[in-house]
């Protein structure tokens, strides 16, 4: 998987390296390296004003935001299928992966070629629902011409889907804060997009009547959403999400309210618009309406957290993902109240999807903090500036107080490693382990140590 996103990656930076990709001068090799990076991985951040490429350097980058986004592994199951019809067990086991289905074993084969049409299917009908809906305010608002308003609306539209934060404008959607009809409908597709595959299918599969939970509610005439019959992935996903979406823009707008670099200028409509939007974008999506930079210290410490935690597993979003954060606090109440085991909506977790968790919040805050600390001693930065860019590489987010544009070689060439291992770090890591899941024969002694 890191050879399949590293090889698109010096692929798009061959691509943007070719002139008349970039009006203008060509830019360091360095800087096509940290875009492409950037847009394979749905990040976002930019050291290059978008402003600057040619229509071509877009397309190039739209290219990689779809094929980073809608999944490499998946793309290439799929073209394997088209060139040899059928599909080997190791492609196989990296596409089930990427979507989140190892807990039920490796798939066969026609039933993962069903997974991927419908993640296709699902794609498509979004990208260009939204698309269309862009299209239409940015022409009648006023905003654009026709081929603009058309063209502008189905970049921001693959870009919203993706959870990649990449705008064809300079201020990103700053000119568009007060604006619902654009920002609700784009809200509304990361978010969505956010779920994860997994989500989505397991929702639609019951709503069509398939499957196991969507047979009986049809055999009773109920072929509808039933959340008491959803999977426990399911269940824990859309619970810590919808909370998310609830607390983000309430505490940001709590913390923001009489800023004057933010929404202290604003009127009360924009404010409450410019504080869902800025809510719920940390958590994978990037896109900002008003200045990252101009947020309060509280602010920045929040966002930043909101951008380590993530979005769903088994979607394009990075952080340790909604499920690891949600688990984490189901095992510390469990610890908390004296139990034993940790039991989730009538549900108990495994003690190996415990020390999964942990492994991958310790390793990440590893991560994060350690890139952050080369930030701060290899350039002119405070601390929290330096861990908000550090949790925004690495939870593939895009936000930015400004300091990308002023990082030097060695701190562009970090952020580049740091979005790549954000984009594929715990997915791979616990697909390792899933995979190859080994015990010892034997067993050590059991002692305590003093806790605490």
């Amino acid at each position: 998987m890191l050879t399949a996103f590293a090889s698109l990656i010096v692929i798009g930076t061959i691509l943007l390296r070719i002139p008349g990709a970039f009006d203008g001068p060509q830019p360091p090799l360095l800087d096509s390296l940290f875009t492409s990076t950037s847009a394979t991985t749905v990040t976002g951040l930019a050291t290059l004003d978008i402003s600057g490429f040619s229509a071509f350097g877009e397309v190039i980058i739209l290219m990689l935001i779809q094929i980073g986004g809608f999944g490499i592994m998946a793309l290439g199951a799929i073209l394997s299928v088209v060139a040899s019809h059928r599909m080997g067990l190791s492609q196989r086991k990296l596409a089930a992966a990427e979507f989140g289905t190892l807990d039920n074993g490796v798939l066969a084969e026609v039933d993962l070629r069903g997974i991927l049409r419908r993640v296709g299917e699902i794609t498509i009908l979004v990208e260009l629902t939204l698309g269309l809906i862009l299209f239409l305010r940015l022409w009648t608002g006023g905003y654009e011409n026709f081929t603009r308003s058309l063209y502008s609306g189905l970049f921001h539209s693959i870009s919203a889907f993706n959870n990649a934060g990449i705008s064809l404008y300079s201020d990103s959607l700053e000119r568009f804060h007060g604006d619902p009809y654009l920002l609700l409908p784009m809200s509304a597709a990361f978010i969505f997009g956010g779920f994860g595959f997994p989500i989505i299918i397991e929702v639609l599969r019951q709503i069509r009547g398939t499957g196991p939970v969507g047979q009986r509610s049809q055999r009773r005439g109920l072929a509808r959403i039933d959340p008491k019959r959803w999977s426990l992935h399911a269940k824990i996903t859309v619970t810590s999400t919808i909370a998310l979406v609830i607390i983000g823009p309430i505490v940001f707008a709590v913390l923001e309210w009489a800023n004057p670099l933010t929404l202290g200028p604003l009127d009360i409509g924009e404010k409450f618009l410019a504080s869902w939007f800025q809510g719920t974008t940390p958590r994978t999506a990037g896109f900002n309406t008003i200045d990252i930079g101009g947020l309060q210290e509280p602010t920045l410490l929040f966002v930043t957290t909101l951008m380590f935690i993530g979005a769903g597993p088994a979607s394009t979003s990075g952080g340790i993902k909604v499920t690891t954060f949600a688990v984490l606090a189901f095992v510390i109440w469990a610890e908390v109240r004296g139990r034993h085991d940790v039991n989730v909506f009538g549900r108990r977790l495994s003690r190996g999807v415990v020390r999964q968790a942990i492994t991958i919040a310790l390793l990440s805050v590893g991560l994060v903090v350690a890139t952050a600390l080369v930030l701060v001693g290899t350039m002119d930065v405070t601390l929290t500036p330096a861990l908000f860019e550090a949790t925004s590489a690495f939870g593939t987010v895009g936000l930015s107080t400004g300091l990308t544009g002023e990082l030097n070689g060695i701190s562009r060439a970090l952020l580049v490693i740091v979005m790549l291992a954000g984009r594929i770090g715990p997915m791979t890591f616990v697909t390792a382990i899933a995979l190859k899941n080994r015990d010892l024969p034997y067993r050590y002694p059991e002692e305590r140590p003093i806790i605490g």
